[in-house]
C-alpha cells in the first residue's frame, strides 16, 4: 500500500509537468501557491493539467473497482465494465442526454448510471436464463455491447452537434476535460468506493456462491442488487466525462489479486491506488509518444490490455480442458 501510494504521488508530479511543453518543480509550486496568474505556466497547469490529473485519476479507480465487483459479483475472470457492455450501456444513455439535455452537464453522470445499472441487469438476466456460466456472461456481454455501441453509433451519426466529441468518446479520452465536469462524477467515485469498501466482506461472501452466501446468513438479492448498483455507478460516472475506456476494469483487478491475494478487503483500496496509477501511467504516455501530437488514452489503454485479455482467454481455456 505505501509503495501503490508512492507510486502514485510521483505519476501526480509527472503529469502535471510533462506534456506538449515540460514544466519543472519550482514552476509547478509557485503556480500551486497562487503567484505568476498572468503566465502560460500558470494556465496550462490550473485549466489543462491539474483537471485531467484528477479526471484520470478518478477514472482509474472508478473502473477498476467496478471491475474488481463485477468480477466478484460473477464469479468471472473475464468480467468487467468493457467486457460485459456496462461501458456500453452508459455511453448510450450519455449520447442521449447530451442530445435531449445538452444545457446540463450534470445530467450526465446520471443518465450514464441509469445505462450501465440496466445493461448490468439485462446481462446477468440473460447470462441467468441461458445459464450462469462464465463464458454465458462474456457472450451475453458482448452481444449487449454490440448493439448498445450501434444505438449509440447511429445517436450521433444523426445528431453529429452534440457536445460529444465522437472519436475521443468512443475510444475514451481525458482532452479537454475541466474540473466543472468532473466534479460530481468525482464525488459519486468517491462515495462509491467507501460503499464498497464498508461492504467488502458481503462480497466476499458472494463470491463463494448463493448456497454459500445463504448458508452464512446474508440476504444474497439485496447484496448482489447493491453491488449493481455501485459498479453502476462507478463505471457510469466515468463514462460521463471519459468515455468508452477498456480494459482497465479487467487488467488492473488481476495484478491486484496477484499482489495481495482474493480479500476484497484489501483488493478494494489496492485497486483504487493501482487503478489510478495505472489511468495516469497510460494518459502521460498518450501525451508524450507523439508529441506535440496527443492520442485518445484509450487507444493507450487497449494496447496494453488487449494482450492481457487474450493471455486470460487462453487461460480459462487450458483450465476448461484440464477440467
Amino acid at each position: 500500500m505505501v509503495f501503490l501510494f508512492i507510486l502514485l504521488v510521483i505519476l501526480i508530479c509527472t503529469s502535471i509537468s510533462v506534456g506538449s511543453s515540460n514544466i519543472g518543480i519550482p514552476e509547478i509550486i509557485k503556480c500551486l501557491s497562487g503567484n505568476g496568474e498572468l503566465t502560460a505556466e500558470f494556465q496550462i497547469i490550473n485549466y489543462v493539467r491539474i483537471p485531467r490529473t484528477v479526471a484520470a485519476i478518478i477514472a482509474g479507480c472508478g473502473l477498476t473497482v467496478a471491475g474488481l465487483i463485477l468480477q466478484s459479483l460473477l464469479n468471472n475472470a473475464l468480467a468487467s465494465p468493457g467486457i460485459i457492455g456496462v461501458n456500453t450501456g452508459a455511453g448510450l444513455f450519455t449520447a442521449l442526454s447530451t442530445v435531449f439535455f445538452s444545457s446540463n452537464i450534470n445530467l450526465m453522470p446520471i443518465a450514464a448510471f441509469l445505462g450501465a445499472f440496466s445493461v448490468t441487469l439485462l446481462v446477468y438476466f440473460i447470462a441467468r436464463k441461458a445459464g450462469l456460466s462464465r463464458m454465458t456472461i462474456v457472450l451475453a456481454g458482448t452481444a449487449v455491447s454490440s448493439l448498445m455501441s450501434a444505438m449509440t453509433d447511429t445517436i450521433l451519426i444523426l445528431y453529429p452537434d452534440t457536445v460529444i466529441d465522437r472519436t475521443s468518446f468512443l475510444i475514451g479520452g481525458l482532452s479537454g476535460v475541466t474540473m466543472d465536469r468532473i466534479m460530481v462524477p468525482g464525488i459519486i467515485v468517491f462515495v462509491s468506493l467507501i460503499a464498497a469498501h464498508t461492504f467488502s466482506y458481503d462480497l466476499n461472501v458472494l463470491s463463494l456462491g448463493d448456497e454459500t452466501g445463504k448458508s452464512l446468513g446474508l440476504n444474497v438479492s439485496t447484496s448482489r442488487f447493491l453491488f449493481i448498483i455501485l459498479s453502476s455507478l462507478l463505471s457510469g460516472s466515468v463514462v460521463s466525462f471519459a468515455g468508452l475506456l477498456g480494459f482497465i476494469g479487467l487488467v488492473v483487478p488481476h495484478i491486484s489479486r496477484i499482489l495481495v491475494g482474493y480479500d476484497n478487503r484489501l483488493l478494494i483500496p489496492v485497486c483504487a491506488l493501482l487503478g489510478s496509477s495505472f489511468a495516469l501511467f497510460c494518459d502521460i504516455l498518450a501525451r508524450t509518444l507523439f508529441s506535440p501530437y496527443e492520442v485518445p488514452v484509450g487507444i493507450i489503454m487497449s494496447f496494453l490490455g488487449s494482450p492481457f485479455f487474450i493471455y486470460l482467454l487462453l487461460k480459462q481455456r487450458r483450465r476448461l480442458t484440464d477440467d
